[in-house]
């Protein structure tokens, strides 16, 4: 025998648990019985589709994928033919984050720097973009991420997208 002298056991946290009483098990077992029995009676949840979000972040995803990206993969080979390391990214399908796409750049003798077109659900399309100057030019290499802007994803067109673009490469470039 326990403490007490009745059974029990240790539980959650090293805490003396006793033995539920029989009044204690009735009133369990009458609860789960009552919550099973209004889970039966209740009709079934309704799928109506996709919220007002989730289309806008769908649509948003889309923008993304067919005006912003096409634009990034010009300028990543233009800087390749041009003898610079430069990839894009594209989060557009992903179902559990923001769609956001990217362009990374980075110039010879120098540091990566990004541009990221990134979905805002209070804004629109954020852009933002990190330049790192090269260790070369002898100044503490800190990363600055700085937003250049933001616009509604209705009003996204090619030229906003290029010249958010050419003013991060031209950034870069003046940096290294």
């Amino acid at each position: 025998m326990c403490a007490g002298g009745y059974g029990g056991r240790t539980g959650y946290r090293g805490r003396w648990v006793g033995p539920m009483t029989d009044e204690f098990i009735k009133r369990l077992r009458s609860l789960l019985a009552a919550y099973a029995e209004l889970k039966a009676s209740a009709p079934p949840a309704s799928k109506t589709g996709p919220s007002a979000a989730d289309r806008r972040r769908r649509a948003c995803a889309e923008c993304l994928r067919n005006i912003v990206r096409p634009v990034l993969d010009a300028f990543m080979v233009e800087l390749k033919n041009a003898g610079h390391e430069a990839s894009t990214r594209d989060h557009t399908d992903r179902e559990d984050a923001y769609p956001s796409v990217a362009l990374s750049f980075t110039p010879r003798a120098g540091l990566a720097s990004a541009l990221m077109f990134k979905y805002d659900p209070r804004r629109g399309i954020l852009v933002q973009r990190e330049v790192k100057p090269s260790p070369a030019k002898g100044r503490v290499v800190t990363g600055t991420g700085d937003r250049l802007g933001t616009i509604g994803v209705d009003l996204v067109s090619t030229h906003w997208v290029e010249t958010k673009t050419l003013a991060f490469v031209a950034d870069v470039l003046k940096a290294n």
